[in-house]
């Protein structure tokens, strides 16, 4: 098993397929970087280096008693791409394009261009709403929904992997909700600070509001916009081969606007 050590910690990571640059794939909440990899990183290895790690506490990696933060994540990230070799291309799915989102507005000299999907900037998605604006507490590790079929289907990705076992997934779920309730919180200003090239993608059905993605798309000054039909949050899993091909043309083609 590849491990490598960030920040102190030994850190699951893979490596497939060769090529002149490398495009790193982050995972999202909960998830680990087999979801990214099994699918669109197959495609993307066919002409580049294709590598991913899972963050502490996902996937194989080991949990640490610390919080989940993103700037934390950002941390880690930002280690495994000195470990690899800037600058990459970066494809982050739901908390790991928040982690790409903020990778982007620290260390922009480590990223070529930047794939968003399934991504909010602020953890309040619908600020339009009447829903109380203040963060939210999450649940224990026993309140957590575990007949939830998304819930039951991390779960089991996550006993397949996790070196602390099955049972910890309460554990770093709740850790999980506490985050996705409480962060990030960027601005449209700050989003439009990003100076790299970005590709957000996103189902017609995500989660994630269509109106947040297009905000999101629109603050930046650099970007360009997909919506893949009949999707969910879910997207490079349900049509992998269909965002493959978006991203090796956004990779391939210009993007700048004049």
């Amino acid at each position: 098993m590849p491990v490598v050590d960030l920040l102190g910690h030994p850190t699951w990571c893979e490596q497939v397929g060769e090529g002149d640059e490398t495009v790193l794939l982050l995972h999202g909440g909960l998830s680990n970087s087999d979801a990214l990899l099994d699918g669109v990183g197959r495609p993307l290895a066919a002409s580049r280096r294709v590598a991913a790690f899972d963050r502490r506490g996902h996937g194989r990696t080991a949990d640490t008693p610390e919080p989940f933060h993103y700037d934390s994540m950002v941390d880690e990230t930002i280690a495994f791409i000195e470990h690899v070799g800037a600058p990459v291309h970066v494809v982050g799915w739901s908390d790991g394009g928040i982690v790409g989102l903020l990778l982007a507005l620290r260390r922009p000299d480590l990223i070529g261009r930047l794939v968003l999907i399934g991504t909010n900037y602020h953890w309040d998605v619908t600020p339009e709403s009447d829903a109380d604006p203040q963060p939210k507490e999450s649940p224990g590790p026993d309140d957590v929904p575990m007949d939830d079929p998304n819930i039951a289907r991390m779960a089991a990705a996550y006993a397949e992997r996790s070196p602390d076992g099955a049972d910890h997934f309460p554990v770093v779920a709740a850790k999980g909700f506490r985050l996705f309730a409480n962060e990030p919180e960027l601005t449209v200003e700050e989003v439009a600070e990003v100076s790299v090239p970005v590709l957000v993608m996103a189902g017609d059905r995500d989660v994630i509001p269509l109106a947040h993605t297009a905000s999101l798309f629109a603050a930046l000054r650099d970007a360009q916009l997909a919506i893949l039909p009949g999707a969910s949050h879910w997207l490079p899993m349900e049509q992998p081969r269909e965002v493959a091909a978006v991203i090796d043309r956004f990779f391939d083609a210009a993007t700048r606007q004049e």
